[in-house]
């Protein structure tokens, strides 16, 4: 089997999903070249410790990402650092002809972007994405190829949305996710927002306008030593948006990110209604596929338990359920196979949407600070 040698630069929770991911590659039943953990940076020792500990194939570690750009036995990257980081750092692994799946939002603001779109133009022959893992679940695909089929007529109206609760604990410590110097104005926005937007902007959904509604609703959270300190970032976010179709009719998005939304674990969600049909998917209901049936002036919503039906075929009977660490094994089948120069259904977010994902946040701060829809260029 072909390999792909990876080396990984932030050794917390999503590496090692990763790195999990690599070890299940054996789920696939496609011919899709492995990757493999060569390499692993962080300056924490213990985070380092659990990679050499499972994968024998570790042989570098480093707290210098730089000496492992250097390694001519790396040929890709996987990057998960705090937001201020990305411009520099993923700037750096494209300028050192690695290719690079990074985590969101690819850059703390749209300068941060600006120069990871620049460095992209000067080494065309990577491949570069930004990590989006639950448009993968198998109702969420259903939905998306009813899209592309035009199922759904004339839309009346998209809502997709990424929540969770765990700040609602008023006694969690604040850690940099609730720091602007590191985490970005665009709060909850930047860390949340590129889920809400890979289906819709796949899709050709491109907003034109944007109204945005914030709250910060934690003003001050515990630090380290027991202090009271400004939490300034965004922790709810709704974007009301208008986008036109590809006939011209205009329909209104709406985009939620919450960290405050009570009863939410990590619900990812998407919902389209349509004059023909409408259908709606959500974590919370890994499996179900729900639809409406129309007769003649009344609809009702029915249900499909989808099963293990994915978009890259595995040994997993279709009997069984979906979960989150197989969208994350799906996410990085599509990675490899943009490596190989194939073309998935759906591939991963690319850095030009999410150039777009930065204009959209940019104009969101506008429109909130000055209290008005403001045109996205």
């Amino acid at each position: 089997m072909k390999k792909v040698r990876f080396g990984i630069i932030g050794c917390g929770l999503m590496g090692k999903e990763f790195a999990s991911a690599a070890a299940r590659w054996c789920h696939f039943t496609e011919d899709i070249a492995k990757p493999e953990i060569v390499g692993v940076c962080d300056f924490s020792e213990a985070a380092m410790d659990w990679f050499s500990k499972n994968f024998d194939t570790v042989v570098f570690r480093t707290n210098d990402y730089k000496e492992l750009l250097k390694r001519d036995d790396i040929d890709a990257i996987y990057c998960a650092l705090p937001h201020n980081l990305h411009g520099q750092v993923y700037s750096d692994i494209i300028g050192a002809g690695k290719h690079l799946l990074g985590e969101k939002p690819f850059g703390i603001d749209q300068a941060a972007n600006k120069q990871i779109m620049e460095a992209l133009k000067n080494h065309p022959e990577v491949v570069v994405r930004c990590a989006s893992e639950f448009p993968y679940y198998p109702a969420c695909q259903q939905l998306i190829k009813w899209i592309k089929e035009g199922k759904f007529g004339r839309i009346i109206e998209v809502r997709t949305g990424f929540c969770h609760s765990s700040d609602m604990d008023l006694t969690k410590p604040i850690n940099w996710k609730r720091m602007v110097e590191i985490n970005g104005e665009y709060g909850c926005m930047g860390d949340l927002g590129i889920h809400t937007q890979h289906v819709p902007f796949r899709m050709g959904w491109m907003p034109k306008r944007v109204y945005a509604n914030l709250s910060n609703i934690a003003k001050e959270r515990v630090d380290k030593n027991g202090n009271m300190v400004p939490c300034e970032t965004w922790d709810n976010a709704v974007l009301s948006c208008q986008v036109e179709d590809e006939n011209g009719n205009e329909f209104p998005m709406f985009m939620e990110t919450k960290r405050m939304k009570p009863g939410a674990t990590d619900e990812w969600y998407i919902r389209v209604e349509g004059l023909d049909c409408s259908a709606k998917f959500s974590t919370d209901d890994p499996n179900g596929f729900y639809y409406t049936e129309s007769w003649g002036k009344e609809q009702g919503w029915c249900r499909i338990n989808v099963g293990y039906h994915t978009m890259i075929p595995t040994i997993t009977g279709g009997i069984f359920e979906f979960g989150f660490t197989d969208a994350i094994l799906q996410m990085w089948g599509a990675f490899i196979q943009e490596i190989e120069g194939k073309t998935p259904e759906f591939g991963c977010f690319t850095p030009e949407e999410s150039a777009l994902s930065h204009k959209l946040l940019t104009a969101a701060l506008q429109s909130y600070k000055e209290k008005r829809v403001v045109e996205i260029e």
